[in-house]
């Protein structure tokens, strides 16, 4: 039924299990997919009482995201290659994850968006949000959701 999936992954514990279990999806249905890390943004600094001080500078932020990015998605690709499933990796810098998610899954032409939920519920998840939760309300592709 789906023949390529996007697989949104950030590193993280829950993020690279279900990294190992869309590929177990993915061999199973016979579809290809495509992991896809959402770099962050050069956080803008504030001035005044409680100012934010980014210690480094654009450049150094952009290839230390670029650098994560890079291992975390080959660590993905290394999953997807061991079980024999036909992988490719891509990343787009976006202060907006969900949206850069939601984009990626159209720019490949992405039957199905498998990705993590962070779990957060009640007032944490409420006035922290979810990108999984904002995926599920925006995209027009379908979701699976691994908890």
């Amino acid at each position: 039924m789906f023949k390529h999936l996007l697989v949104p992954t950030d590193g993280s514990e829950l993020s690279t299990r279900a990294a190992s279990q869309a590929v177990e999806f993915a061999k199973e249905a016979g579809a290809s997919i495509t992991f896809f890390f959402a770099q962050q943004e050069y956080p803008m600094p504030m001035y005044g009482e409680g100012a934010l001080l980014v210690p480094v500078t654009p450049d150094q932020f952009s290839d230390s995201t670029r650098t994560e990015a890079s291992r975390v998605l080959n660590a993905a690709l290394t999953l997807a290659q061991k079980a024999g499933v036909e992988a490719k990796a891509d990343t787009q810098v976006s202060d907006l994850p969900y949206e850069a998610i939601i984009e990626a899954a159209k720019k490949h032409s992405c039957d199905l968006i498998f990705m993590a939920s962070h779990g957060r519920r009640g007032v944490a998840g409420f006035l922290l949000g979810s990108e999984t939760q904002k995926v599920l309300t925006h995209s027009t592709v379908p979701v699976l959701v691994f908890r």
